[in-house]
């Protein structure tokens, strides 16, 4: 089980809410996080409520303040735990939607996928094992997107904006 300590001002001051499971809507709880303490699991925050908005993969550590978990700002309003296995990751990536196009697999994380498949783009996806996080540019930085098993036709299936995907990672023990 996952533990996850929300605090509304920077360095674990001030007003402070303990949760152990998923969290719809968290606003009842604080109005604004500036810090985190992951105690143990691995936790997706949501910026709004119902999973919706930027999304934040954390993994056990002090989050001082927003910027160390690459927080656009101070709102989380909704959280859930991400299992992390040590079990087989499969994943297919098409080059258009409706899982058209050229398609690709991954089992592992990947730094790149323009070094690795000269792709800038992912339009579809079929999540078959394990759960991943699509990250918007290479090297792991920029917005992030839970990938759960499962098909998603286009890219508003995992709620972003654009098929736009620099790097993979697989979320393991």
């Amino acid at each position: 089980m996952g533990k996850i300590i929300f605090y509304e001002d920077r360095n674990f001051q001030g007003r402070s809410y303990e949760c152990s499971g998923e969290c719809s809507d968290l606003f009842s709880h604080f109005s604004r996080c500036n810090s985190i303490k992951v105690d143990n699991g691995g936790w997706m925050l949501y910026e709004r409520p119902s999973y919706q908005g930027y999304q934040y993969f954390l993994r056990k550590g002090d989050y001082p303040n927003y910027q160390r978990w690459m927080g656009f700002n101070d709102c989380v309003r909704s959280c859930r735990t991400i299992p992390m296995t040590q079990g087989t990751h499969k994943m297919m990536i098409y080059q258009r939607t409706d899982f058209g196009g050229q398609s690709m697999e991954l089992s592992d994380d990947c730094p790149s996928l323009y070094d690795r498949f000269h792709l800038n783009d992912v339009y579809s996806c079929n999540v078959q094992d394990g759960h991943w996080v699509f990250y918007e540019h290479p090297q792991y930085r920029g917005r992030q997107y839970l990938m759960r098993p499962g098909q998603y036709r286009r890219f508003h299936d995992w709620g972003s904006m654009n098929g736009r995907v620099g790097s993979v990672r697989r979320l393991i023990m």
